[in-house]
C-alpha cells in the first residue's frame, strides 16, 4: 500500500476546558468529602477520568488545584478592582459575608485544621494561599511594602477565621455579622495603610533628641545638687 493511500491518521481530540472542569468537580466533591488533608491528586485525577500528571499539568500542585476549586481566594480577582480608598470595605464585608455560610472546606479553616495535624501541608496550602492573594492585592496595592502589608491582612483575616469560626468563642464570636465588618474594614484600613518610613525615622530621632536633653537637664540638676550652698 502506497502512503497516497493509507488512511488519513485519526487526530486526537483535545478538550483541555473539559478535562479541566472535570478535574474541578471532582476536586470539589473530594474535598468536601474528605477534607483538604485527606484528598489526594491521584484520588481526584480518578474521579475526573484524567491521568495524574494531567492534573498537575493544570494547576501544577495539590494546594493550587484546592484554591482553584473551592469558594474564597479565587474571588479576589473579581473583589479587589475598585477604588484603593474602599478595598478595606469590600474585603471585610465580603470576608464576613462568606465566612458566615462557610463549611469546612473553606480555604482559612482547612488551613487552619491542617496545621493542627501537618505541619507541612499547612505552610505548604499558606504559601500557595498568600502568592495567589499577593497577585490579586498587587493589581491595586503598590510601594516597597506592598508584600508586608498584604501579609498582614492575610494573618488577620486568619487570626480572625481562628476566633470565631473555629474556636467559637469570646467577644469576636459572638459579634453580629454587621459590626464585625464594620470592626474589620477599620482593622484591614490600618494594615493597608503604607508606613511611613520616613517619619517613623523622624519620630525616633526626636525621641533620641530628647532622651539626650533630659540626660542633660538630669546631670545639671545632679551638680546643682552637689553644689555648695
Amino acid at each position: 500500500m502506497t502512503s497516497s493511500s493509507r488512511p488519513p491518521a485519526r487526530k486526537r481530540v483535545r478538550a483541555p476546558e473539559a478535562h479541566r472542569e472535570a478535574i474541578l468537580d471532582a476536586a470539589r466533591a473530594a474535598f468536601a468529602e474528605r477534607g483538604y488533608a485527606r484528598a489526594t491528586i491521584r484520588e481526584i485525577a480518578g474521579r475526573a477520568g484524567v491521568t495524574h500528571g494531567l492534573v498537575m499539568r493544570h494547576f501544577g500542585s495539590k494546594e493550587r488545584l484546592f484554591l482553584a476549586a473551592v469558594p474564597g481566594t479565587r474571588d479576589l480577582p473579581e473583589l479587589v478592582p475598585g477604588p484603593p480608598g474602599t478595598l478595606p470595605d469590600r474585603i471585610a464585608r465580603a470576608f464576613v459575608e462568606r465566612m458566615e455560610r462557610a463549611d469546612s472546606g473553606d480555604p482559612f479553616l482547612a488551613l487552619i485544621r491542617s496545621a493542627a495535624s501537618d505541619e507541612s501541608a499547612a505552610t505548604a496550602l499558606y504559601t500557595a494561599m498568600r502568592q495567589s492573594s499577593t497577585e490579586a492585592y498587587r493589581t491595586v496595592l503598590t510601594g516597597p511594602d506592598a508584600d508586608e502589608r498584604i501579609d498582614l491582612l492575610g494573618a488577620h483575616l486568619i487570626g480572625v477565621a481562628f476566633s470565631r469560626y473555629v474556636l467559637r468563642s469570646g467577644p469576636v464570636a459572638a459579634m453580629e455579622p454587621e459590626r464585625l465588618v464594620r470592626y474589620l474594614a477599620r482593622t484591614l484600613r490600618c494594615a493597608l495603610e503604607p508606613l511611613d518610613d520616613a517619619g517613623a525615622e523622624h519620630d525616633a530621632g526626636a525621641e533620641h533628641e530628647a532622651g539626650i536633653e533630659n540626660e542633660a537637664v538630669a546631670g545639671a540638676g545632679a551638680e546643682e545638687g552637689n553644689s555648695p550652698s
